[in-house]
């Protein structure tokens, strides 16, 4: 068994003896005012007036942004930087080996240090809205726990823009849509909680209350490029309410003063998914949450991340916890904090209605048959796979299936599948992994936003009070060995088994049919072992599948099938022909600047995963994403007019 030991103490110990006695002399806050109004010039400004002591200074900008894994913080684009005492400009120096790092000398006297800075942003926003995550702007004393450095945040917004944010509002007068020209004072918080407190703002602004029974309060704030995508259909944000009720029952507590969902709904400012404790940074496209068929490619995207706020943000491996932003985070227990979080989330969608059960498993089994044909597997480890978070993020698709990516998500999700259905059988349906998360997520109870970390040794201790069992040996297998095909036994044990039919399954092909991000390639993966973009390019071929053994190679684009024009149906049709027929598919490729041939000799016809039912098994998977709160009225009817409208 392993024990995976944290280097906070000694940090912590350090950054004590270090710095923390200059900082309490004072106890002033930093004071940051963020300038968003010359956002649709993507540009972000901020004055920012620090308490100071005479002597040398350094200070710092966030480089390892909490739920990033990887160091992001962007340094690159921060520009302008202006450092004054009493309005003259001092000079500074970056640090030669910590490019984050500036080094002062503040004279005799001085107590108060203030600096202007800009921040090129050319993500998450657009002419119509902007997303503030705070590393963009922030500037702080380094070497001192974040947590310990306090800070009164205020915000500037283009004229008529709404804000969302969990951050509190002092004296905000008209709100959450500032008066034009007006500056918003926030509460005062600490570093720590500013990083974990994004904003969104817009011209185009909604905020819905959800859950009105439940406490403490939910939101969701939305902005769009359109004035008619922030308005939420009404079925919509009931499936949102019945998923903070179903989160509070499966998690037992809270641990927030209040929630805000932020949802961005745009075509220009990118996609996004980030926890934070108390809110969430949502992004889709404009159209991804405007009905059903849109809806079901993001229906986990706000059960994924809300469930953060207990599951990464609450609770959190000790190596993914820092005492700062600028030590290193290490990932050997991602497959806990995203694995187990991307099997909940799809759980919470289901049980609230973003997708159906149906549509589950449909889901799970395009995921688990991903698994299952990655031939990276036989050289990489899930755990190595999480270890190796920071490298692997933001890679190529071209031989990903070989080098293996960000796997840590769905081979936890089938982990913690495998344990929970493993769970109820060895209790005769008595318990569940709901009753692991109640000790594991509930600890402490109800609480304000904070921080718990958590070793291996604690998560195998608290399954052990649920059902005792040999949890190390079960996770060590599944996590740290080699495993050559994905661990499907919690499906199998769940009533159901992976297989390949000549068609795509319901879910896939609805995604398809709105060319959502989930449905928008051509998938021969299972089949000649390609996926291409719509115009023949190819993303990536599978290690040792038919495509590669005929030297076909990521990058390439096929101009020609069988003698035909490439389109999508004449690749398909080529499959479908092979499988009766003893010649290869033929293709025209070009790369680069030349033209080449290629034949594929695969006879086995078009495949697709599903689900297919076990007979006689216990129907676990529908079970587990049976709601565990039974819908009102309200919401019964809801889901009959939307039943309703989807036939039409």
């Amino acid at each position: 068994m392993r024990l995976f030991r944290s280097v906070l103490p000694f940090s912590l110990v350090l950054a004590a003896s270090v710095a923390v006695p200059a900082l309490a002399q004072s106890n002033e806050p930093i004071r940051i005012t963020a300038d968003l109004s010359d956002a649709p010039r993507k540009l972000y400004h901020a004055e920012v007036d620090l308490p100071v002591s005479p002597g040398p200074l350094t200070l710092t900008t966030p480089q390892w942004i909490p739920g990033n894994h990887r160091p992001t913080g962007p340094a690159e684009d921060i520009t302008g930087v202006v450092f004054t005492i009493n309005g003259k400009p001092i000079p500074w120096r970056r640090d030669d080996v910590d490019l984050y790092e500036f080094h002062l000398n503040i004279p005799q006297g001085v107590t108060r240090l203030h600096a202007h800075l800009d921040c090129i942003v050319l993500a998450r926003v657009s002419q119509k809205l902007a997303v503030l995550e705070w590393e963009k702007l922030l500037l702080y004393p380094a070497h001192i726990p974040v947590r310990d450095i306090p800070v009164q945040p205020s915000l500037i917004v283009p004229a008529g823009w709404g804000v969302g944010t969990a951050l509190t509002p002092v004296d905000a007068g008209s709100w959450p849509v500032p008066a034009s020209g007006s500056t918003t004072r926030f509460a005062a918080t600490n570093v720590e909680q500013l990083e974990d407190s994004p904003i969104i703002t817009g011209q185009y602004f909604h905020e819905f209350a959800l859950a009105p029974d439940i406490t403490p309060k939910h939101y969701i704030d939305v902005v769009s490029d359109y004035p008619e995508d922030s308005n939420l259909r009404p079925a919509l944000l009931s499936e949102i309410s019945r998923l903070v009720r179903e989160a509070g029952t499966a998690y037992a507590s809270h641990h927030y003063h209040e929630y805000h969902f932020l949802l961005t709904l745009s075509d220009v400012a990118g996609g996004e998914g980030l926890e934070h404790g108390q809110s969430s940074d949502n992004g889709v496209g404009e159209k991804g949450y405007a009905d059903p068929a849109h809806q079901l490619a993001e229906a986990d995207l706000l059960a994924h991340e809300f469930t953060h706020s207990w599951n990464g943000k609450y609770r959190r491996p000790v190596g993914l916890y820092q005492p700062d932003f600028a030590t290193p985070q290490q990932g050997a227990l991602l497959w806990v904090y995203e694995g187990m979080t991307q099997y909940l989330g799809n759980v919470l969608a289901a049980r609230s209605g973003l997708k159906s059960q149906a549509q589950y498993r449909d889901l799970l089994a395009m995921s688990a048959a991903n698994l299952d044909n990655k031939p990276g597997r036989e050289w990489r480890s899930t755990e190595d796979t999480a270890v190796a978070a920071s490298i692997l993020r933001g890679g190529s698709p071209a031989w990903a299936n070989w080098k293996r990516g960000q796997d840590y998500y769905q081979e936890g999700e089938l982990l913690w599948l495998d344990a929970d259905t493993l769970i109820r059988k060895m209790t005769d349906d008595k318990k569940s992994l709901t009753d692991f998360l109640h000790i594991f997520l509930a600890k402490g109870g109800n609480t304000g936003p904070m921080i718990v970390p958590y070793t291996f040794d604690e998560l195998v201790a608290d399954l052990n009070q649920v059902v005792p069992y040999d949890w190390a040996k079960f996770l060590h297998d599944r996590v740290d060995n080699i495993n050559p095909r994905a661990d499907l036994e919690g499906i199998e044990r769940g009533g159901y088994r992976l297989v390949y039919t000549d068609k795509p399954n319901p879910s896939e092909k609805l995604m398809a049919s709105v060319g959502s991000r989930r449905g928008g390639s051509i998938n021969c993966w299972y089949s000649i072992g390609l996926r291409l973009r719509s115009d023949g390019e190819i993303s990536d071929v599978l290690w040792n599948g038919p495509a590669d053994k005929a030297r076909i190679a990521p990058g390439e684009k096929i101009l020609a099938v069988n003698d035909q024009v490439f389109s999508a149906d004449a690749l398909r049709n080529a499959i479908r022909e092979a499988k009766t027929a003893t010649a290869p598919i033929h293709l025209i490729l070009q790369s680069d600047s030349y033209v080449s041939t290629a034949d594929i000799d695969y006879h086995g016809g078009e495949r697709y995963p599903v689900l297919e039912r076990i007979d006689g098994a216990t129907d676990y998977l529908d079970q587990i994403t049976t709601p565990l709160v039974p819908p009102s009225a309200a919401d019964l009817a809801l889901e009959q007019e939307k039943g309703q409208n989807e036939k039409k």
